[in-house]
């Protein structure tokens, strides 16, 4: 037994080594604040790369806003949605039969996300939200956390610590307690040379002149009516602390057998409606769409968002918000939820709304499969801004248009600058008080761009181990492009990846090589092994050759190109007009063709119309290892979506083309991509 004990002793020593290497109880690789749509993949993407992963969420829902309503997916161009983001939209179109599908239920999304995190086996901590952070020197050491689960019995505080830590927060609450340099409101346009910064007072989500404010018409002793600031307007594009409205993504539904009624909500006050009523008599609503972006979503359901001059968007409540504590911020959700529900109770019931309103409001009710245990409503707000970082770099307007250029991008994004209303005051024109809204700003006309990965880290002097993949370095007006779900996604991908070598190299946040990021994202962009798909655009002109009449046709909204562009031929083709799409076939094996099919317009009096021509059966031809295939594809049913061409055996290398035949076409024919998706 005596010559077992030097074994023991050093088999003893030995263990505590190894725990001493390993995380502690209580301590991980990562952790990620935030079960939004962006924590969740960071999440899963952290421990795909072999990190021990803590994600906390607040709540009990995981997903943010993407199961939170928001069905009517925001992006601008797809082509901008990459790695596990795009494959996150495949999983919701397998759901439905697609291909992949932007529009879903509530649900569809938040099952997704939970097959996610089972998938991973990352640890999950509900009910808890930080209360504090422990920082030595730039290093954040640990975060402090208090339960919010009403029913659970009291404890202490609970301590995480990590090596790297992610904030996928809407608030940007860990960046806060880690005493990192953030800001709430408005730059002033002068601050990043910008335009459409500070304030703003424009044309769109506007009240008609001639609306007055004053509870008795004419009579400003007798006080503005509810929801109208008294304070006054400032100069354009100057700066300030206010906050673009919030408002909730309402999933309804008008399924008789899935439909509860929108009953009186608690606190019901119509007065808070008057503003409505006076826009309804100067422009009489003929639909519910007058009032609201009503877009429907699968099984008869809605993704309900903000039109107008009085809609959804709950106008000067947001402000405080950023900075409340807990249980202010709990009050403004409350707020808004009161707000919101009692709008659609008075727009069905309220006999000064026009009967034909009122019948069409009533087909609608809350959903019985949607958000059990929160009266069939969603509880997460839209937050669309509240903290942003100020980092290493700052996103500006000059890099969403183009005049300026990241040059270490670990993710790019697509949609308008946009910001909603941040407030409704009484302007005077011509002697006479008007409400007007003041903030909205929708400008594009730019293709996909750039975000730097230097936006999402802290200045290296206040934070090396941390991470902001959502309330990004950005001036308000840049960030309106950004805060998209799906780039939110992109940037938590990232942030995960980055965070793995930081670790993996013993590096601050700031030196991780960008270059080692983008690889990583190119040659393995689900993170699993799997073969990458292979995308040919038109835009690689060492990939695709055209000849005859084809010409650029610039992305606009209503095409949705793959892109910046696409390819049209627009007349009546000849003998020589074709298109030949080249991939470079890395690994040999079976693929899926899908072909992209843009909608096609014509220049006209400085707006673009649909053609009326447009050739409906388009012929392609696919070369492959077995030979070639023709193939007749229906244009007009496919498009602004992938088509499938097929599945076929493709060689290594250069060989295999899809190519279209623009030979005597009848119409109008579009060319933008090719995609090669191998098939496991």
């Amino acid at each position: 037994m005596k010559h077992l004990l030097p074994f023991l002793l050093i088999f003893s020593l030995f263990l505590m080594a190894c725990e001493e290497e390993g995380p502690a109880p209580g301590s991980y690789d990562i952790c990620i604040y935030g079960g939004t749509s962006a924590g969740v993949i960071a999440a899963y993407s952290a421990s795909k790369l072999g990190k021990k992963v803590l994600l906390i969420e607040p709540g009990t829902r995981l997903g943010g806003l993407s199961s939170g309503g928001l069905g009517q997916t925001d992006i601008g161009n797809k082509y901008a949605v990459t790695g596990i983001s795009r494959e996150f939209y495949r999983k919701v179109g397998q759901h439905y039969g697609e291909f992949e599908q932007w529009t879903f239920e509530p649900h569809v999304a938040e099952k997704i996300f939970k097959e996610y995190i089972a998938k991973s086996g990352v640890e999950v901590l509900y009910h808890h939200r930080i209360i504090g952070a422990e920082k030595f020197s730039t290093e954040i050491r640990s975060i402090t956390l208090e339960n919010t689960d009403s029913t659970a019995v009291a404890s202490a505080p609970y301590t995480v610590k990590a090596k790297v830590f992610i904030d996928c927060s809407y608030e940007g609450d860990l960046l806060a307690n880690a005493a990192v340099s953030y800001t709430v409101g408005r730059e002033e346009n002068a601050k990043y040379s910008e335009s459409y910064n500070g304030v703003q007072v424009r044309e769109y989500h506007q009240f008609p002149d001639g609306i007055d404010p004053y509870k008795v018409p004419g009579d400003s002793a007798s006080g503005l009516l509810w929801g109208i600031s008294p304070d006054t307007l400032a100069k354009k594009g100057s700066g300030d602390t206010l906050v673009q409205a919030y408002n909730f993504r309402i999933c309804l539904t008008s399924d008789p057998a899935n439909r509860i009624p929108i009953g009186k909500p608690l606190g019901y006050d119509p007065e808070k409606y008057e503003l409505l009523l006076r826009v309804m008599e100067t422009q009489p609503w003929k639909t519910l769409n007058d009032g609201f972006i009503w877009s429907l979503m699968p099984n008869n359901k809605t993704d309900i968002n903000n039109r107008g001059p009085f809609s959804t968007d709950m106008i000067g409540w947001s402000h405080e918000y950023p900075e409340a504590d807990y249980e202010r911020r709990e009050e403004i959700v409350k707020e808004h939820l009161a707000y919101t529900k009692g709008l659609l109770y008075f727009l069905g019931n309220d006999p000064r709304v026009a009967d034909t309103i009122r019948s069409q409001m009533k087909q609608w009710g809350y959903p019985k499969d949607e958000y059990e245990g929160y009266g069939n409503f969603t509880p997460q707000l839209y937050i669309r801004e509240a903290r942003r970082l100020i980092g290493e770099y700052v996103m500006t307007e000059a890099n969403c248009t183009g005049k300026k250029t990241a040059t270490d991008a670990i993710g790019m994004a697509a949609y308008t600058m946009d910001s909603h209303n941040c407030q409704r005051i009484v302007i005077w024109k011509e002697g006479k008080a008007m409400v007007k809204n003041e903030g909205d700003v929708e400008i594009g006309g730019f293709p996909p761009y750039p975000i730097s990965y230097k936006s999402l880290t802290p200045r290296r002097e206040e934070c090396t181990n941390l991470l902001v993949p959502v309330c990004l370095s950005a001036s308000h007006i840049a960030y309106g492009s950004i805060r998209m779900e799906p780039v939110f996604m992109v940037l938590a991908q990232s942030s995960a990846i980055a965070a793995s070598i930081a670790i993996d190299e013993d590096l601050f946040v700031q030196e991780v090589p960008v270059s080692r990021v983008q690889e990583i994202l190119k040659d393995n962009p689900l993170l699993d092994g799997s073969t990458p798909e292979i995308l040919v655009d038109n835009s690689d002109t060492s990939r695709v050759k055209y000849a005859g009449a084809w010409a650029v046709q610039k992305e606009h909204w209503d095409s949705k190109s793959n892109g910046a562009d696409h390819l049209l031929l627009d007349k009546t083709a000849t003998d020589s007009s074709r298109v030949r799409f080249t991939p470079e076939v890395k690994k040999p094996g079976m693929y899926a063709v899908w072909y992209y099919c843009p909608g096609l317009y014509r220049e006209e009096a400085n707006s673009r119309k649909p053609y009326d021509s447009v050739a409906n059966q388009l012929p392609l031809t696919i070369r492959h290892a077995g030979g070639e295939t023709a193939f007749t594809l229906n244009y007009n049913e496919n498009t602004r979506k992938w088509a499938r061409l097929g599945q076929y055996d493709f060689g290594a290398g250069d060989s295999a083309w899809v190519e279209v035949v623009g030979d005597s076409l009848s119409g109008q024919a579009g060319a933008d991509a090719v995609l090669f998706v191998p098939v496991r």
